[in-house]
C-alpha cells in the first residue's frame, strides 16, 4: 500500500507498525521481558509445526498493556502479572474464556558476577557499601512491583528506596548489574540464571516472596483468532512447558 500524503500527526513509521498482515498467516504476541530467551525458543517450534509465522514484541508488561490499549496489533498478551491483564480484561480487551494462569517465578538479589562483597542476608543492603539498587520501575515494571512488595513487608523499602536506580523493564535491571552500574539488583530468577556477568546473592524464598504469576490470554481484537488460539494452547502445553522449566520457571499451584 502506497502512502500518497502526509497525515497529519502520523510518522510512515507508525503507520509501519499499526497495519496488520493481510495474510493471515501472522500472529503477535506482546511478552513480558523476561519471557525474551524462552518464547524465543518455544515459538520456533511452534513456527516450524503450523507454518505460521509469530511476530513477538518484549517489553515490561505495562508499556505492553498500554500499547494494547492504544490499539497496538496484538493477538496474545503474556503478561508478567495479574495486574496488567486484570486492566485490560476490565476494559474489555481480552476475548472471553481465553484466560490462563501458564508460569510462576521468583525474585532472586544479583551482584556483579566478579563481586567479592559478603550479602548474608536482604537487611544487608542498607549497609553504606550497598549504594545502588537495580530495580525495574517500582511503580510500573511488575519485577520492580514486586521487588517494592517484598521489600516493604520486610520493612526496608523506606531505607533502600534512595538507592534505587530504576530501569525501563527486568533485562535492564539486569544488565545494570552486569555492567557493575548497579552494586545489587532484584529480578527474577529466570533472568539471573541466563547471566554469565551477574551472579545470585539471595534468593527470595517461594513460601515467603511475592505470588509472581504470569498469565496469557487472547485479546478480543486478534487479526486472527485462531492462529492466537493455536499458540496460546502451544505455549501452554507440555512442549513449551518443558522448555520453559529448562530456563527456571515454575507452575502456579
Amino acid at each position: 500500500m502506497k502512502i500518497r500524503k502526509y497525515i497529519p500527526g502520523l510518522t510512515l513509521l507508525a503507520v509501519a507498525v499499526m497495519s496488520r498482515p493481510v495474510s493471515g498467516e501472522e500472529v503477535a504476541l506482546y511478552a513480558a521481558a523476561s519471557l525474551t530467551d524462552s518464547v524465543k525458543e518455544a515459538t520456533v517450534s511452534f513456527e516450524k509445526q503450523t507454518g505460521l509465522t509469530v511476530r513477538l514484541n518484549f517489553g515490561a508488561s505495562g508499556t505492553l498493556a498500554l500499547q494494547i490499549e492504544q490499539h497496538a496489533p496484538a493477538d496474545v498478551f503474556f503478561s508478567a502479572d495479574e495486574a496488567n491483564m486484570d486492566r485490560l480484561e476490565h476494559s474489555g480487551l481480552v476475548r472471553a474464556g481465553t484466560r490462563r494462569k501458564v508460569l510462576a517465578n521468583t525474585l532472586v538479589v544479583i551482584v556483579p558476577a566478579n563481586s567479592t562483597r559478603a550479602l548474608n542476608k536482604i537487611n544487608d543492603l542498607a549497609n553504606s557499601q550497598w549504594k545502588r539498587l537495580a530495580l525495574g520501575q517500582p511503580d510500573t515494571v511488575p519485577a520492580g512491583v514486586y521487588a517494592r512488595k517484598y521489600l516493604t513487608m520486610l520493612g526496608l523499602w523506606d531505607e533502600l528506596k534512595g538507592k534505587v536506580v530504576p530501569t525501563e523493564n527486568v533485562r535492564a535491571a539486569l544488565a545494570a548489574v552486569e555492567s557493575e552500574n548497579a552494586d545489587a539488583g532484584m529480578v527474577y530468577k529466570t533472568d539471573a540464571l541466563i547471566s554469565r556477568k551477574a551472579k545470585i546473592a539471595l534468593e527470595v524464598p517461594r513460601e515467603s516472596g511475592p505470588a509472581i504469576v504470569y498469565p496469557m490470554a487472547v485479546l478480543k481484537d486478534a487479526a486472527n483468532p485462531e492462529a492466537a488460539q493455536k499458540l496460546e494452547d502451544f505455549l501452554s502445553g507440555n512442549e513449551a512447558r518443558a522448555i520453559f522449566q529448562k530456563f527456571g520457571f515454575t507452575f502456579p499451584k
